[in-house]
């Protein structure tokens, strides 16, 4: 009997999961189909209660409902705790699994595909949301020299200094704060590139062979990356390769099997 998954989300038509799911699968020749569920913003749990009734296995959750499927898992991985949301969810029985994706999926797309040692790097993160939060664990864990958080509203950074201390040398504060010093990687978790505009960083901050990364992927990546060429940034990457990626990590909770994303990258970049 085919196993069936899917992504949740309102809106949900401009999903690329479908896609990456179903390369996964034919690539390890699992025995799945992968679809798309388009919920009203107060059906979530109505939603997930009829896929699971209906022998859905496991689901990926993207915006609005990441914050309710951390409230509905009976059980969490340390990585959604510290996020504060859940992006995949397992069933197994009565056990509803949380887990976040996002910063594997991220730091696999580095470390992975750039060929980037994270080890005694020194990374900038701008941005204190939910984007920054979920990935902040993960970079930790492969134990950088620091983490320099920046945000405009330095309060929301000081809380996520405050929150993630205990896991590795992490510091925070404003843009300003970041004259004089450089970065070997520059990860922008800010929602600026959006709207066309830029955080406010000042001159200077990338180091020589340093990478610029964005965490959104196609034109929204633009405005950040060619300013990070034009301040000499050795190399630049949108976050393509981190949507995989994170897919990847779901699919293994899932089915026990790890793909190769560097064909679906490749084969969504065509397109």
């Amino acid at each position: 009997m085919t196993d069936v998954y899917a992504v949740i989300g309102n809106p949900i038509a401009h999903t690329k999961s479908p896609r990456i799911h179903a390369e996964f699968a034919r690539q390890l020749e699992q025995d799945l189909r992968y679809e798309a569920i388009f919920a009203p913003r107060d059906g979530f749990a109505k939603a997930i209660a009829e896929f699971r009734a209906a022998g859905g296995r496991g689901m990926n959750v993207t915006v609005p409902f990441k914050l309710e499927a951390f409230a509905l898992a009976t059980e969490r991985t340390e990585r959604a705790e510290q996020a504060g949301a859940v992006n995949t969810l397992k069933f197994d029985g009565p056990v509803i699994l949380g887990d976040n994706t996002d910063g594997a999926g991220l730091v696999s797309d580095i470390r992975d595909r750039l060929r980037f040692a994270l080890r005694d790097a020194r990374v900038l993160l701008m941005g204190a949301g939910g984007a920054a939060r979920g990935v902040i664990l993960p970079l930790l864990k492969q134990a950088p020299a620091s983490i320099a958080l920046a945000n405009r509203t330095v309060a929301k950074a000081h809380a996520l200094e405050r929150q993630f201390a205990p896991f590795g040398k992490i510091e925070s504060g404003d843009y300003a704060r970041l004259a004089g010093q450089q970065f070997d990687l520059v990860i922008n978790a800010t929602s600026a590139g959006l709207s066309g505009k830029l955080p406010p960083l000042p001159s200077g901050v990338f180091a020589p062979g340093s990478i610029a990364y964005d965490m959104v992927y196609g034109k929204d990546a633009r405005p950040f990356l060619d300013f990070a060429r034009e301040q000499g940034a050795a190399e630049v990457s949108d976050g393509l390769g981190m949507l995989v990626a994170q897919a990847a990590e779901s699919f293994f909770l899932w089915r026990g099997v790890r793909p190769d994303t560097a064909p679906v990258i490749e084969l969504l970049r065509g397109n």
